[in-house]
């Protein structure tokens, strides 16, 4: 089965009735975990970036407190299981205001983190990439923002 491209699915959406359009995304909704959780962003989210922020960063807090210590190999293990996450938050969200400020709490929460990174040299890379993604990122954003999150930036 070939797969239609993204504009042959708008045209064809824009023909279908409401209940139609309902039903289809409550059957999408059915397959994949992702599927669900952006209708859910989409839904009740999207209208309050600020307590969505927040309530992924709680989320950030539970899996650090989650991380096995005992090794660097199950650190490194969670600590990209962590950044996949936070990457896929900020997808449902497309707001780059939203990517800087989780990748700069994810970076405070690594650095802050207990064994040292300093001490593994792939968790500390880790962290200098994501540092300097966020730096890209934040040249992209208004200049009142930039400011902010460049003191942020400094303070790591």
């Amino acid at each position: 089965m070939k797969t239609a491209t993204v504009k042959q699915l708008k045209d064809e959406l824009k023909y279908l009735a409401n209940e139609d359009l309902v039903k289809l995304c409550l059957r999408l909704s059915r397959f994949k975990k992702e599927n669900k959780e952006l209708l859910t962003y989409l839904l009740f989210e999207a209208d309050d970036e600020s307590s969505y922020i927040e309530s992924v960063k709680m989320e950030i807090d539970e899996q650090f407190e989650l991380i096995n210590t005992s090794s660097y190999f199950y650190i490194k293990k969670s600590v990209r299981k962590i950044l996949r996450n936070i990457k896929k938050y900020i997808r449902y969200s497309l707001k780059k205001e939203t990517e800087v400020e989780l990748l700069l709490y994810f970076c405070k929460k690594l650095n802050a983190f207990s064994p040292s990174i300093s001490r593994n040299v792939t968790l500390t890379n880790i962290y200098k990439r994501q540092l300097d993604f966020i730096k890209k990122k934040i040249s992209g954003l208004h200049e009142d923002l930039q400011y902010d999150f460049d003191q942020e930036l400094i303070g790591l």
